[in-house]
């Protein structure tokens, strides 16, 4: 497992745990990153962009690699526009393209977030767009530069866990960029079954951030979805579409 690296834009990551910052805090991105051991966080442009409250750059260890992501975006512009901000303001090449113009949903929108993530990647970042599971516009998004697709598991902040778990791994079998399991993961069993489908990585945040206990719960999904990782890499094991086969072999029973 020590040579299982996650490979995003050329950049080699030991940890297949990625932590959304949106519901931030000190406790919770020192949880993610000690107990689960996340080095892959993300971080609103507009959150580090104020001088009048507090900047979550200021809570972010130096060693883990920002990943600026476009929240707020209604349009291909209005993200493009962020994205260049975020790397004036010295947050990377890394981006994560998010469009919704669903205020009730929000549904990320695919067709201008292929056409943000073709622009951003031909000025040289490292484009993660995150998009509702369909596979021909994950083919999109891989002609158009895109270092990884970033599916939602269930709607934002719901903790519904894999409610696209079939489209997820028609993207997972048929595209062959990272698929990084975003939005709606609430609990670390549901992380540890996308990891078992061949999910590169997971993204969670408001499963941490409104746990009892974050520190534990940082723990456990970074155990989780390590153990989903290896199970993925043993192959799992067969399943019967009808009857049973017996564990242990009946032939000869009690014979001498």
């Amino acid at each position: 497992m020590k040579d299982d690296k996650l490979v995003i834009g050329g950049k080699e990551f030991n940890s297949r745990f990625i932590l959304g910052s949106g519901k931030y805090s000190l406790d919770l991105i020192k949880a993610a990153v000690e107990n689960a051991g996340a080095e892959l966080i993300t971080v609103a442009v507009r959150r580090a962009n104020t001088k009048d409250s507090e900047n979550i750059l200021d809570y972010i260890p130096k060693n883990i690699t920002l990943l600026p992501n476009t929240s707020g975006a209604r349009t291909a512009e209005e993200a493009v526009r962020i994205a260049r901000l975020g790397r004036e303001l010295g947050c990377g090449d890394f981006v994560k393209v998010e469009i919704m113009r669903d205020s009730k949903y929000l549904l990320p929108d695919n067709q201008a977030t292929v056409e943000a993530t073709e622009i951003l990647a031909k000025e040289g970042f490292i484009v993660m767009p995150y998009m509702y599971p369909d596979l021909n516009t994950a083919r999109d998004l891989v002609n158009a530069g895109a270092a990884a697709v970033m599916p939602l598991a269930s709607p934002i902040g719901s903790n519904k866990g894999l409610a696209t778990k079939e489209f997820i791994q028609i993207l997972i079998d048929e595209i062959e960029l990272p698929i990084i399991v975003d939005a709606g993961i609430g609990r670390p069993s549901q992380a540890c079954e996308a990891m078992e489908m061949g999910a590169a990585a997971i993204m969670a945040n408001t499963a941490l951030a409104t746990a009892g206990d974050v520190p534990q719960m940082a723990s456990a999904f970074g155990k989780a979805v390590e153990a989903g990782r290896e199970a993925y890499l043993a192959g799992l094991g067969r399943v019967l579409t009808r009857g049973a086969s017996a564990s242990d072999p009946l032939t000869g029973f009690l014979r001498n």
